[in-house]
């Protein structure tokens, strides 16, 4: 039992492992976020912020729910690993710059 739980970490650990992502769970310790804003932000397509989210919603890191054609992503408080998540968020510097200048140039929450 105890490898399946080190392979699961692995897997959870490579999924962190990417900047956009930790960058994303980053501004979700603040807000909830649309992938809308996240297009912007990131400048990527939507479908590249999409695979990016289904990483994360497929290792139950994120919840989502919709909004009309959007879609509004959290963090999943509920997740077995999000005392992990909160761990290796705490030394990730801020992302809320990116959440002043998405509000400056008006396209926060856009999809609403």
């Amino acid at each position: 039992m105890k490898i399946d739980k080190i392979e699961e970490t692995a897997m959870i650990l490579r999924i962190l492992g990417d900047k956009t992502r930790l960058s994303m769970l980053k501004l979700m310790q603040l807000k909830d976020c649309c992938v809308c804003e996240f297009v912007e932000i990131f400048k990527m397509s939507q479908p590249a912020i999409s695979q990016h989210m289904r990483r994360l919603r497929e290792a139950d890191l994120v919840n989502e729910r919709r909004s009309g054609k959007w879609i509004i992503y959290s963090l999943n408080q509920e997740s077995m690993y999000y005392s992990l998540l909160q761990d290796v968020l705490h030394h990730i510097p801020s992302q809320e710059k990116k959440l002043v200048w998405l509000e400056q140039q008006g396209l926060a929450i856009i999809c609403e």
